[in-house]
């Protein structure tokens, strides 16, 4: 089997928050990873987002393999004091979640299939408290 090379995002992450849930999206502090395969090949990234209109985050989970085919994508939120949330699907560009996290912290995480192994990146202890 042949993989296409990885391929430059069509969407930002603020871009895939605004586009699923509208509002204004900005980065904040270790709300960033790069999604890579065991021999370093970049597939992704995963980013948390903050709206502070709502006080809600946003996890948007950016392909940078079969960008505008659907493919497997998920993005995933915990919110301190609840389970896991995910946005899995086959989706042409990114897969995005949003919770209200109003004084609390967060766990984020983004996977990205490719070729047939999932490949995924999160921060998994509580941050982006608030």
């Amino acid at each position: 089997m042949t993989l296409a090379a990885p391929a430059q995002a069509a969407f930002t992450a603020a871009q895939a928050c605004n586009n699923d849930f509208g509002g204004s999206w900005a980065h904040v502090s270790d709300g960033h990873r790069s999604i890579t395969t065991p021999s370093g090949t970049k597939v992704g990234d995963v980013y948390l987002m903050y709206n502070s209109a709502s006080a809600t985050n946003c996890v948007a989970t950016i392909k940078r393999v079969s960008v505008g085919t659907n493919s497997g994508v998920s993005a995933g939120i915990r919110v301190e004091g609840s389970s896991w949330a995910y946005d899995p699907g086959s989706y042409k560009y990114y897969a995005a979640i949003q919770r209200s996290a109003r004084d609390k912290c967060v766990m984020y995480s983004g996977e990205v299939l490719y070729g047939t192994s999932w490949q995924s990146a999160g921060r998994y202890s509580w941050g982006n408290c608030g």
